[in-house]
């Protein structure tokens, strides 16, 4: 599929690595539902966001982009996270090309990534963030030409790194955490970081769904203070 967004963002799944053709094809049946239970609010509203799923190819095979917010932040302190934010009025639409652009200048400005050597493939329905009343779309990209990445401001992003998808789908690094408020999802212990929330509820579904998950142990749960 090729598509073009306000004339200057293509969303195209030409030239994608082997590996990655799932999760294009994932991209075109998934059902909001079936990606979470948060969804936008039927009457509107919410603050349409954006962040940018992006895979690249490392020295340990495929990998995800991911970050971790600074600990001094106001919403999702940090928490390790997928680069995006709110949509400025400059990205245009929310229900076009809004999104797509949102989610590539948000990563540069947090990560330093050059965006011209990201190719967007596809993008995942809008989904919900109740403690913060964002709406999210999460846009799949492929890291075509990899260029350097890094905190670019401290007080928001405390650091950058890539995770293998194969520590990803790995049952040894997952495990369920419950949320103070009674809420349960998946989470992976990958590194040093512990992913949970929205971006580990969506990395679970991908690999759910692109049919890379292997069969884990949902009775182990690690408290959200794990590192304390």
């Amino acid at each position: 599929m090729t598509s073009t967004y306000g004339g200057d963002v293509e969303v195209s799944a030409h030239g994608l690595p082997e590996w990655l053709l799932p999760v294009a094809r994932l991209a075109e049946t998934i059902e909001p539902r079936q990606l979470s239970r948060f969804l936008p609010p039927p009457q509107g509203g919410g603050r349409p966001s954006a962040v940018l799923v992006l895979f690249g190819e490392g020295a340990d095979g495929p990998e995800l982009l991911l970050m971790e917010r600074s600990g001094s932040l106001r919403s999702h302190a940090g928490q390790p996270s997928f680069p995006g934010g709110a949509l400025d009025p400059k990205d245009g639409d929310p229900d076009e090309e809004g999104p797509l652009r949102a989610a590539l200048r948000e990563a540069e400005e947090e990560t330093g990534l050059d965006p011209s050597g990201v190719q967007v493939f596809a993008v995942l329905p809008r989904l919900y963030i109740p403690v913060s009343g964002f709406v999210v779309t999460p846009v799949l990209g492929w890291w075509r030409r990899p260029s350097p990445v890094g905190a670019v401001d401290p007080a928001e992003t405390a650091r950058v790194f890539t995770v293998p998808v194969a520590d990803l789908t790995d049952p040894a690094n997952r495990a369920m955490t419950v949320h103070p408020s009674g809420h349960q999802g998946p989470a992976f212990l990958v590194g040093s970081a512990l992913v949970w929330g929205f971006t580990a509820g969506v990395i679970d579904r991908i690999l759910h769904f692109a049919g890379w998950e292997r069969p884990w142990d949902r009775a182990k749960h690690v408290s959200l203070d794990w590192r304390a």
